[in-house]
């Protein structure tokens, strides 16, 4: 699946945006026309998600009805698996985590008209433990419909990837005065760095859905928050390209030879080790 118009420049700017403001934006990454195609899909998706007996509405982490998620969105329709390894957001994932990463989620979060905020987090924070010291992982939000406050944008705190422990979190009422939300037009991508601290916004219109696309991606050595390979079915496998197969961590390998840094074993005319 080919970009729409995203240029050189843009990508380059946004990387530069993102290394400082730890989001950025990036327009017309699909057409109006394929993201209203999505949106079709995944509503079918949602069907078939509850045919199978998964909810798309969880009580604990959404405050009503209104919010719709959808899980394992790779498993239910192939263009999510052509969204989650689309080139712009790999481009832009590995500029920050480096070439080698692991595919951590990948769901939908539907806001209709009346639903309300979940809890503020940061997604590291669900992760591992603070000290949260660099961009170890990072969401790329595909946002299907014009996404804007009134409609429930997600809202983020600007800055909030420079706190490293729990300590620097304001309290829930102190920081919900800080969010400010993440506009985009349909076709966009919104790129935020992990260490963000953000929340759904409400939707506040009379009949205007706002649906949004989450693929969370981490550094190869930060367990992710869905195993995938025990939830993909061996069909779905066997549609994998080489390059998801790793990023899903469905082969065997995990994170041989990516730590960061230089690790001699792998360079390049290094003498074999003596035997033992």
């Amino acid at each position: 699946m080919a970009s729409n118009t995203v240029t050189a420049q843009q990508l380059a700017d946004a990387k530069a945006k993102f290394k400082q403001d730890g989001w950025a934006v990036l327009p017309d990454v699909i057409s109006p026309e394929k993201a209203k195609e999505v949106v079709d899909r995944l509503w079918k998706a949602k069907e078939e998600s509850e045919r199978r007996g998964d909810p798309t509405y969880l009580d604990w982490l959404d405050p009503n009805s209104s919010n719709v998620r959808i899980f394992y969105l790779m498993e239910l329709d192939p263009v999510f698996r052509e969204l989650i390894s689309h080139p712009t957001a790999v481009e832009m994932v590995q500029s920050a985590l480096g070439q080698n990463f692991l595919v951590s989620n990948f769901t939908a979060n539907i806001a209709l008209p009346g639903s309300k905020s979940m809890g503020l987090h940061s997604d590291l924070s669900l992760q591992c433990p603070d000290p949260w010291l660099s961009t170890w992982g990072l969401n790329v939000i595909w946002c299907l419909h014009d996404t804007y406050k009134e409609n429930g944008a997600t809202m983020y705190i600007p800055g909030s990837h420079h706190w490293t422990a729990k300590s620097q979190v304001p309290s829930d009422d102190e920081a919900r005065k800080l969010l400010v939300p993440f506009e985009a037009k349909a076709g966009s991508i919104i790129v935020m760095d992990g260490r963000l601290w953000h929340t759904s916004g409400c939707n506040t219109t009379e009949d205007k859905e706002r649906a949004l696309l989450f693929g969370a991606y981490n550094a190869p050595f930060l367990r992710g928050q869905v195993n995938w390979g025990v939830g993909l079915s061996e069909e779905t496998k066997k549609t994998l390209s080489p390059e998801l197969r790793e990023w899903l961590g469905v082969n065997r390998d995990g994170n041989l030879g990516v730590v960061t840094g230089v690790n001699d074993v792998f360079a390049e005319g290094s003498a074999a080790p003596a035997a033992a």
